[in-house]
């Protein structure tokens, strides 16, 4: 692998990366309902998935998944099911007034809802499910990541390299989305406002979910 092939990779991921997903919805809504320590736990999670979906797919599994129509078509309707079910839980969150008494809005961005250590790891989990919830992310990697290793150099150095290049910019990414939730904070203390935005990120994922499965190869 050249370097100006590397680079092409990080412009790629880098555009890919940046795009708005289930992934990057639930880590910035984790990040406004929870804090920016739920959203770690929530990309932790999202990565997780990834990174196993990756490996997976350089093992040469994503291949075998994308000669057998059967076997993609029952893990894309697993998914959007699950993205389904996840929207309509956010949709019916119940929320509660957590304003001052003069009814404005805290100055302090504390988030609206501390989340406990089990709290974390069911973020955790959730978050997991929701990166592995799309089965194209397995073809995605089958059909990217072979375009940028030279096939006469030894591989593993090279996946060991995308990889960790993937990594770096996905959790930035993260990071951006994290941050742009804790913004969002001081003013889902309002009952009304979290409602509206339960209802908005819920319905975004109920999106996913029909995309998802309206899709065909």
């Amino acid at each position: 692998m050249t370097l100006s092939t590397w680079w092409l990779f990080i412009l790629m991921t880098f555009v890919v990366s940046a795009t708005p997903g289930p992934n990057m919805l639930y880590v910035m809504s984790t990040s406004a309902r929870h804090g920016v320590h739920a959203a770690v736990m929530a990309m932790l999670g999202c990565m997780t998935a990834l990174l196993a979906m990756m490996s997976i797919s350089a093992a040469g599994l994503g291949a075998v998944l994308q000669t057998s129509p059967q076997v993609f078509e029952a893990l894309r309707l697993a998914g959007a099911a699950y993205l389904a079910y996840l929207g309509v839980k956010v949709w019916r969150e119940p929320v509660r007034d957590r304003s001052t008494e003069d009814g404005t809005p805290p100055t302090t961005g504390v988030p609206s809802t501390a989340a406990s250590p089990t709290h974390n790891g069911s973020i955790y989990r959730q978050a997991f499910l929701v990166a592995a919830s799309n089965p194209k992310a397995i073809l995605f990697a089958a059909a990217f990541f072979p375009q940028f290793i030279n096939p006469d150099a030894a591989k593993l150095p090279q996946f060991g390299i995308l990889l960790a290049t993937f990594t770096v910019i996905e959790v930035g990414w993260y990071f951006v989305y994290a941050v742009g939730g804790k913004s969002l904070a001081v003013y889902l203390q309002r009952a009304t406002v979290m409602r509206w935005f339960n209802r908005i990120t819920g319905g975004v994922f109920i999106g996913f979910a029909a995309v998802m499965a309206a899709a065909r190869e």
